[in-house]
């Protein structure tokens, strides 16, 4: 499969790697912890790479930046439900200490993706 823009990203690229740390870890819960927030903290995880994906093929820079909006909201939810597994003892601190630097470095990466999302300067958008 040929890779597509938006794979070439290192801000994509990060948000697929937290999305598969998250997958990793989950796997080994307890049922009804898989059933509760293991469900919503991969659905967030996925969404923020999906919503990266998503926004580049919309075809308009506005479309686009409006979808990185969405990306970091669904990071921001992502470090909620991860909170919420650490005090309920489901992340341990090792697990935390690799999807810190990770989350540290998403948030201002998709702040300076959205900054550079644009028509070149002197071009008006089609």
């Amino acid at each position: 499969m040929t890779q597509s823009n938006f794979e070439k990203l290192h801000v994509y690229q990060l948000a697929v790697r937290l999305a598969d740390t998250v997958w990793d870890m989950v796997g080994s819960w307890d049922q009804f912890a898989k059933d509760t927030i293991a469900k919503q903290i991969v659905r967030a995880a996925d969404s923020i790479g999906a919503n990266i994906a998503e926004g580049t093929g919309r075809g308009s820079f506005q479309d686009n930046r409006r979808f990185v909006k969405i990306a970091r909201g669904s990071l921001f939810e992502t470090k909620h439900w991860l909170n919420r597994a650490y005090q309920r003892k489901l992340v341990t601190a090792e697990q935390a200490a690799v999807l810190k630097p990770m989350i540290d470095e998403l948030a201002p990466r998709l702040n300076a993706y959205l900054k550079s999302i644009g028509p070149p300067p002197g071009k008006e958008e089609d």
